[in-house]
């Protein structure tokens, strides 16, 4: 889904709570990696690996200039032959160290799962999920957002919709930076004493 497409969804979804939600879970999710600084490392379940929210979120790093948005993609079933970019395991989480962030998106519970992201939580990472939204993912959470079976929303829709939002605090921030830069240039040139004469 590009740009456009968000937009047109956003619309569709303007005064409904999906937009207010995906919007507040983008900035914490923004917001925790960029001031914890130690990156971000994402995990869905065997059956349901969240690669398509990876490369958004890839994509959003580098539109935002915000790198810390890009995230590590853990995988269940990774091998070392793997692409690099797939062949991080599981064995990444329990690696993981204080001040790095874990994202699962998962839209059932998997108890393997759930020990090691109890683990991790232990270790010190932020931990936000995406998923149902009940049961011992939500308690492990710092942050959740739920996406129930039945509701208007599928999974995928809503990643889209929060990758989008993260990057978009980046953008905003990115913005006003060089506002400030530019007037902050043009303020030294008003303000700088006269050249000097011949």
């Amino acid at each position: 889904m590009d740009a456009v497409r968000v937009a047109l969804l956003r619309e569709v979804l303007a005064g409904t709570e999906w937009l207010g939600a995906t919007r507040r879970f983008g900035a914490v999710l923004r917001g925790s990696v960029v001031s914890h600084g130690g990156g971000l490392l994402l995990v869905g379940t065997a059956a349901y690996e969240p690669w398509h929210l990876a490369a958004h979120l890839v994509d959003e790093a580098a539109w935002s200039g915000t790198p810390e948005l890009a995230p590590t993609l853990v995988r269940h079933h990774a091998r070392p032959r793997d692409p690099a970019h797939l062949a991080v395991g599981l064995g990444r989480l329990e690696a993981a160290r204080r001040g790095e962030t874990l994202l699962v998106a998962s839209p059932e519970g998997d108890p393997a799962l759930l020990e090691r992201v109890a683990d991790a939580r232990r270790s010190g990472l932020t931990v936000l999920s995406l998923g149902p939204g009940e049961g011992e993912l939500t308690a492990l959470s710092h942050e959740t957002l739920s996406v129930p079976d039945g509701s208007e929303l599928d999974l995928d829709t809503v990643q889209h919709l929060v990758s989008a939002a993260a990057g978009e605090c980046g953008r905003s921030a990115r913005v006003r930076r060089g506002f400030r830069d530019r007037l902050s240039r043009l303020a030294e040139s008003l303000t700088a004493p006269p050249p000097p004469s011949w």
